[in-house]
């Protein structure tokens, strides 16, 4: 049986046998993944497995991939993007609602897309429960192009996807982070993005991983002619 003082002890070994070793040293990273409750988020079925390193299925099963991130997946995402308290974040997969509950506490404001709508209003209530009032859930398809208006200073791609949304990166700021785990299975590769300038973007690819596919992005053709 879980108890408050097991899921101290489990958050504990997490953070130091997990996300440390997967190069995640900042102190304010650090702290919150000790401070949020990780197991606030996940769905109740797999509450037991809630430090484990893996990934948790997320809603009834109709969609295809639908998944909790493993944390030093999540961690390491934060840590690399240094996001900053006075930037607007912009989130691709809310899933449980976790990673826009950590990326809240570390920016202004979040607005989040979540494909599947059940899992938008339980994402919604989770957050609104545990006082997260900065993130904005949209039931949305974030493959979509966006309304005209809006940019952002981050954008977290939150599962893989088979190459960098082109339209996504329009909607960077100067001086935006886009974040994205980029390829196919069994290898892919974590891009981000830096608009330096209205033409010019860096990008660096700094670490391995493999995550389901977000819906709807474009896959290349499997056929050669």
């Amino acid at each position: 049986m879980n108890t408050p003082a097991s899921h101290e002890r489990l958050r504990f070994n997490m953070i130091e046998q997990q996300i440390r070793p997967w190069d995640v040293h900042d102190p304010q990273v650090l702290e919150l993944l000790n401070t949020i409750r990780r197991e606030d988020y996940v769905p109740a079925v797999h509450k037991p497995m809630a430090f484990f390193d893996m990934e948790l299925p997320l809603g009834d099963g109709s969609v295809p991939g639908q998944v909790m991130l493993s944390p030093k997946v999540e961690a390491r995402i934060l840590n690399d993007l240094k996001v900053q308290k006075h930037e607007t974040v912009l989130e691709i997969g809310t899933g449980s609602g976790f990673m826009a509950a950590l990326l809240a506490h570390v920016s202004a404001r979040v607005l989040t897309l979540e494909i599947d709508g059940g899992l938008a209003e339980r994402a919604t209530a989770t957050l609104r429960r545990n006082g997260v009032v900065n993130v904005d859930v949209r039931h949305a398809d974030g493959a979509q192009p966006l309304a005209s208006g809006p940019s952002f200073d981050v954008i977290v791609l939150s599962g893989s996807v088979a190459r960098i949304p082109q339209g996504l990166l329009s909607s960077l700021n100067v001086g935006g982070r886009l974040a994205a785990i980029v390829g196919d299975e069994p290898m892919m590769r974590t891009h981000f993005v830096t608009r330096v300038s209205e033409s010019k973007w860096d990008v660096s690819q700094p670490w391995d991983t493999v995550a389901p596919r977000l819906l709807n992005f474009p896959e290349p053709s499997r056929f050669n002619f």
